[in-house]
């Protein structure tokens, strides 16, 4: 999700535009053996997903005469304020694609259909229990979860065996990134480089490596929970940038792919990002650069928030039941297998993460890449109706002053906490 969810965690994803004729005013779903035409505004930006997604358009419309799907691109950029003003004006989508953290608002507003009854028996057991708790409440589940992103360790491998340093086993522990960035810094070169931007989600998605919460209960009668566990991810990152002098302090100010041209020239051992940042890196790269992707980062777990890309319905759609039927063809494994590698994205399904798997060979990453997925399970944050609002206006800015060095741990515990409580009013 160069979404940065982009990251991880702005709202974002692929959507799908109104059907001929607008939205109807009550809930019901025309014939399935009527004729139909179903606008899909696709959001993808790789060359590769652009013509996977476009390939199950054509296959699906070649085997279902009277539901045709018209394929029309979109851009990440202006999906939620798109999708704000569709609902609010009756001609939201037939089919719409966003990510799990953003469609909780319309969840709660009820511009959502629940889609269980079209999702096949194979499609629900496909998907473990974390991932489709993000996308569901009360019972009823509002989307199919697509694709996800974790954060992964990428390294320079030269650098690596010239420091001595071989990443093995299912995980690498954050003291063993400390350490090993420290081994890697010298010369004027860093151990680390880690393009912290825009910093809430990966503090936040990270956080679960220790069981960080950072709220208790859902919607707007959340508490803002600021502990011990909310605070480790980013004073690690502090301590390495500042005591050890490991990160590069330049990049904390970095975004993701600003880091890039550093990681190499040398300039970083290692970097730490979205794990799409893999698909650049395959792309761009100078010739004979070698790289690989470190096992997941390992606190008391390897847990990480799930974020997934989404398919829902409006409620008040025409098309309710057709469109519910692309979307459990949409979840085939190999469909989520082809848009997954296009994406450098990981299928929340397992058998499209091994159709990945045998398809690549594990190489440029994938292996470690797939392992990072099946530990991604819902955050409290997810079910936090102004958790944008928060993350925009307080997290965002705070922990971007406590990244520069220009605050201590305590004030940005205090300045997450106060801050939740202004912009929940």
């Amino acid at each position: 999700m160069k979404k940065v969810m982009t990251a991880l965690l702005a709202a974002g994803a692929l959507v799908t535009l109104a059907a001929c004729g607008g939205n109807s005013s009550n809930n019901s779903s025309s014939s399935s053996t009527e004729k139909v035409t179903l606008k899909f505004q696709s959001l993808a930006f790789q060359k590769t997903t652009v013509a996977a997604t476009k390939k199950i358009v054509d296959d699906w419309n070649a085997n279902n005469p009277n539901i045709q799907v018209e394929y029309v691109q979109g851009s990440w950029d202006s999906v939620h304020d798109q999708l704000v003003t569709q609902f609010q004006g009756g001609t939201a989508p037939d089919i719409i694609h966003d990510e799990s953290a953003d469609i909780t608002g319309f969840v709660n507003q009820g511009y959502l259909a629940d889609i269980s009854q079209y999702l096949s028996k194979e499609t629900k057991d496909a998907v473990s229990q974390g991932v489709w708790d993000t996308v569901s409440k009360d019972g009823k589940v509002y989307a199919a979860p697509t694709l996800m992103q974790s954060y992964v360790v990428l390294a320079n491998s030269n650098l690596l065996k010239q420091a001595g340093i071989t990443a093995t086993g299912d995980s690498l522990t954050w003291d063993a990134l400390a350490a090993d960035a420290k081994k890697l810094t010298a010369g004027g070169k860093y151990g680390l480089g880690w393009g912290l931007k825009s910093p809430t989600a990966t503090m936040l998605n990270l956080g679960l490596n220790f069981d960080a919460k950072y709220f208790d209960g859902s919607g707007t009668a959340a508490k803002a929970t600021i502990g011990d566990a909310e605070l480790e991810v980013p004073k690690r990152i502090h301590a390495m940038a500042y005591d050890d002098k490991s990160i590069d302090p330049t990049s904390l100010t970095q975004s993701g792919s600003d880091v890039l041209p550093g990681f190499y020239a040398g300039k970083y051992g290692m970097i730490v990002a979205g794990n799409y940042v893999a698909q650049q890196i395959a792309e761009e790269a100078p010739k004979g650069f070698q790289w690989e992707v470190l096992p997941p980062l390992k606190g008391t777990s390897t847990k990480q928030a799930a974020n997934p890309q989404t398919l829902s319905v409006p409620a008040e759609g025409k098309h309710i039941e057709q469109s519910g039927k692309f979307i459990d063809y949409f979840m085939k494994a190999e469909n989520l297998a082809a848009v997954g590698q296009g994406d450098w994205l990981i299928p929340t399904t397992q058998a499209a993460r091994d159709a990945i798997q045998k398809a690549t060979g594990g190489k440029n990453g994938w292996t470690q890449t797939l392992a990072s997925g099946t530990e991604l399970t819902k955050a409290p944050f997810q079910s936090v109706e102004n958790y944008p609002k928060w993350k925009d206006q307080i997290a965002t800015p705070a922990f971007q002053e406590f990244l520069a060095n220009k605050t201590d741990l305590a004030a940005l515990g205090k300045k997450l906490s106060d801050g939740w409580g202004q912009v929940n009013n």
